[in-house]
């Protein structure tokens, strides 16, 4: 982890270990169900006071806390054009393998490029402290890929750049 992302991720971490003491909570409008209230929004009394982690205005976390879920929605850092259309590309390409991840969300809130949800039921199946560290290293690897995969295209470019000007050359 490099040294100015620690303070960051290490924010988003003790916060996320505060934020998951959720419980088993029915529904209080229908018998027998029970839907994540901060999807839900059913009653105002059982979600809780939502937060914003920022490391600067471009890359924050928004952590949305309720009795039963969280929602945490991460702005991934965006310095330039190639990084905007990679970073729109690579979360679409992983929104629509949800599924595959569990807690990730199909569509990302308003504003930001990707979002997770967390229930109750995914802490009984899951350690609570291994879910927080798959999701801080969820935002590590991100940041990694997308820059590995705006090296490449500079490489290519520079590549078909260079083919490109070999025949004005001769």
């Amino acid at each position: 982890m490099a040294n100015t992302l620690a303070p960051y991720l290490n924010a988003i971490r003790h916060t996320l270990n505060a934020a998951l003491c959720i419980e088993n909570f029915a529904s209080q409008l229908v018998e027998r169900h029970n839907k994540p209230e901060i999807e839900a929004r059913h009653s105002k009394e059982l979600i809780l006071q939502p937060l914003i982690i920022a490391r600067n205005e471009n890359e924050k976390c928004f952590i949305e806390p309720s009795i039963n879920s969280i929602r945490m929605s991460i702005c991934i850092k965006q310095a330039d054009e190639i990084e905007t259309i990679l970073c729109k590309k690579f979360t679409r390409f992983l929104m629509q393998r949800a599924d595959s991840f569990i807690i990730l969300r199909r569509k990302a809130v308003a504003g930001y490029d990707i979002s997770f949800l967390v229930t109750n039921f995914h802490l009984e199946d899951m350690y609570k402290s291994k879910l927080v560290d798959f999701i801080i290293q969820f935002m590590e690897d991100i940041d990694k890929e997308i820059s590995d995969m705006k090296l490449a295209v500079n490489s290519r470019a520079r590549i078909a750049a260079g083919e490109f000007m070999k025949r004005f050359v001769n």
